[in-house]
């Protein structure tokens, strides 16, 4: 009570504006959550915002059925681990040779992996798909993944590059007088120190993965090798619509995400923290 008499007005209206802006955020998830277990009469006799009259599971299980959810789960969280994988690991080589080996042209590289991140994927879908056609890669997972590894890689070696230029000389000068190799410096002294960054390169990485719609829309064209999102939008079709079966599948989608971050967000909160801190 002390506490809370000391608060300035102030404060109070930052905690409201705070309070106000979770409270937008997480409107959205309310209105799904109660529209999944929704039957369609429910639906159109007492709107998107009112409580179900019962909650119907039925829907959630038609939806998994009708999507074939099992396949696409697997599909999502195996590409989505592969391009976390890919893009790690060229982004960490990459970084240590421009922010630590400090290779010719450096500026130059980084110019260009900068200019990977801004360009459109509308301006690069034709040219990978005649690519992948001619490459026998097309309407399979290892080529999106590839692509899409190397992509965000573009993105890591950006942050890692800036990362690595102020890490600290003597100890990998040290390091060298003691008679350690490039390798070693990199898998004993590097590593175990980007950590934290890399932590949070793997969560985004394997978020963004996730929600991709483009590529795999374009490149994933059979039934099985498509991910969840295209799962999803299959649901919506041009001249019908369920809400509820879409409120159902939305909730499919949004809580493998939600299972993610519980499991990772210590390991994210260490290495946002640890950015701050430096």
């Amino acid at each position: 009570m002390a506490a809370a008499s000391r608060r300035t007005p102030l404060s109070w209206a930052a905690l409201i504006a705070v309070g106000v802006f979770v409270l937008a955020f997480l409107a959205p998830f309310l209105v799904i959550l109660l529209n999944a277990f929704k039957t369609s009469g429910d639906f159109r006799a007492h709107g998107s915002l009112s409580l179900p009259a019962s909650w119907n599971w039925g829907v959630i299980e038609d939806v998994w059925q009708r999507t074939e959810f099992t396949q696409k789960l697997l599909n999502s969280v195996e590409t989505s681990l592969g391009v976390v994988v890919i893009a790690v690991v060229l982004a960490l080589f990459n970084a240590y040779a421009l922010g630590i080996g400090r290779v010719r042209w450096r500026t130059a590289f980084l110019v260009f992996f900068l200019g990977v991140n801004v360009l459109p994927q509308e301006g690069l879908i034709y040219p990978i798909y005649y690519l992948f056609k001619e490459l026998g890669l097309y309407d399979g997972k290892l080529g999106y993944t590839i692509l899409v590894g190397v992509t965000y890689s573009a993105f890591g070696t950006y942050l890692l590059s800036s990362v690595f230029s102020s890490f600290p000389r003597e100890l990998i000068e040290a390091a060298s007088i003691d008679g350690a190799g490039r390798w070693t410096i990199l898998w004993r002294i590097v590593l175990p120190m980007s950590w934290p960054t890399l932590s949070v390169m793997c969560v985004f990485f394997f978020v963004w993965s996730w929600n991709e719609f483009l590529y795999p829309l374009v490149l994933l064209i059979s039934n099985a090798n498509q991910t969840v999102p295209l799962g999803l939008a299959s649901m919506q079709g041009q001249y019908t619509s369920d809400p509820t079966a879409m409120s159902a599948a939305a909730l499919l989608g949004v809580i493998p995400m939600v299972v993610f971050f519980l499991i990772f967000q210590r390991s994210l909160t260490r290495g946002v923290t640890a950015g701050a801190v430096k």
